[in-house]
């Protein structure tokens, strides 16, 4: 799981709070831990690898937007064989993990693996975030056509930067002059809990914001081209934001524990003893709440896949061969003719309309997930389209 507690196990004077959390079934923890992130990084895995089945066509040039969704997952894989590493530390040298305690001058390993570890988790799912932001962003950007694959270099500068920016300043901050010393004071804890939670509650304030100017503006986009609105359009602006609402979906299922488990414990901080029995309560729901964390935190990597893609299915194709990737199997330019008729003629509209009614008949949920996995990809090539070149200028929001 990902929390600034994290790092606050670090230190040997550490708060009551953090105590509490700590010293709770750690060999269950660390066991939900391990099961919840090698689930989610095998799972995650399995959904981004070549299936069988798939046209071995000549794979498209990928869209930034493409491109930053597989960078979320990388970070979750990532950030997932962090807490598995560290989990498993933890259980299998309970002697190591137990000199993490000990002001000890001589040994630094042990305060070594605990510090790097945590910033290592941080810093991934703090990257995860920024990316997140960054796909809502470029979405947006996409629509309003100030946005390519040259923009994912910005994106990359503005994220990895913002990321590590913030979780350095933050583990400065909170063991500043020496991890022996933190904790001593809010002064340190405080500026590491807002630098750690920043990026999370920019995505979940600013991603809906977004997500919705987005499909706005996708609708003006699509009345824009032919001045209607037929069911083709429809069903594309339909599935776009049922593709926004699952990301948030996700995004808040797996995050929300955190926020309320910080919460209680910030609560139980501010309390003189934290173990007095009006506080029983708090107390457990504090503890739930941090094993649901070590549970949901790990298992976003798969759901976000499952957001982004669908269940792309158990059947791999590990002949190697330039095949298109499942998440880049879009037929954009199908769905671009099929909302936009052909200017040929009444009888090629015809024949287009009755192929895609029975096309559209035929295909299977996962197909039409499939076809619109990506928002950008899907715009982009509609923009590009000769069939959609009629509106030049940017939809109006």
């Amino acid at each position: 799981m990902a929390s600034p507690r994290l790092e606050t196990f670090c230190c040997p004077n550490r708060d009551a709070a953090t105590q509490l959390v700590m010293t709770f079934q750690p060999e269950v923890f660390c066991g939900v831990c391990i099961g919840s992130a090698s689930a989610s990084m095998l799972l995650s895995i399995l959904q981004l690898l070549p299936k069988t089945g798939q046209s071995a066509r000549k794979m498209p040039k990928a869209s930034s937007s493409s491109t930053i969704l597989l960078l979320i997952s990388a970070c979750d894989i990532l950030g997932c064989l962090g807490i598995i590493f560290r989990s498993t530390v933890w259980l299998g040298f309970p002697s190591f993990v137990a000199n993490i305690s000990v002001v000890n001058g001589t040994d630094m390993w042990p305060a070594a693996f605990c510090v790097g570890s945590a910033m290592w988790i941080q810093l991934l799912y703090s990257a995860g975030f920024w990316w997140l932001f960054c796909y809502a962003v470029d979405s947006y950007l996409v629509v309003r056509r100030s946005a390519g694959l040259s923009t994912i270099v910005l994106y990359h500068m503005m994220t990895w930067g913002l990321a590590i920016l913030l979780c350095v300043e933050g583990i400065a901050m909170l063991y500043y002059p020496s991890v022996s010393s933190c904790e001593n004071g809010l002064e340190h804890a405080i500026p590491h809990y807002v630098t750690t939670y920043a990026p999370l509650l920019l995505v979940l304030v600013a991603n809906p914001i977004l997500f919705r100017r987005t499909v706005t503006a996708v609708a003006s986009l699509l009345k824009g081209r032919q001045g209607i609105y037929t069911e083709n359009e429809r069903r594309l602006g339909t599935e776009i934001q049922i593709r926004f609402f699952k990301i948030m979906l996700v995004f808040i299922i797996c995050w929300s524990s955190n926020i309320i488990n910080e919460s209680l414990l910030f609560y139980l901080e501010t309390q003189p003893d934290i173990n007095e029995n009006p506080l029983k309560n708090v107390r457990n729901a504090a503890l739930i709440t941090w094993i649901i964390m070590g549970i949901l935190n790990p298992m976003q990597g798969f759901l976000f896949t499952l957001a982004f893609y669908g269940w792309t299915g158990w059947r791999l194709d590990l002949k190697w061969q330039k095949r298109e990737i499942p998440w880049e199997s879009m037929s954009t330019s199908a769905v671009a003719e099929n909302a936009y008729p052909s200017p040929g003629g009444s009888s090629v509209n015809f024949q287009s309309n009755t192929h895609d009614s029975k096309k559209t008949a035929t295909a299977t949920n996962h197909h039409t997930d499939e076809a619109l996995s990506m928002l950008s990809e899907a715009i982009l090539e509609c923009m590009t389209s000769p069939k959609c070149s009629k509106h030049t200028g940017p939809p109006e929001i």
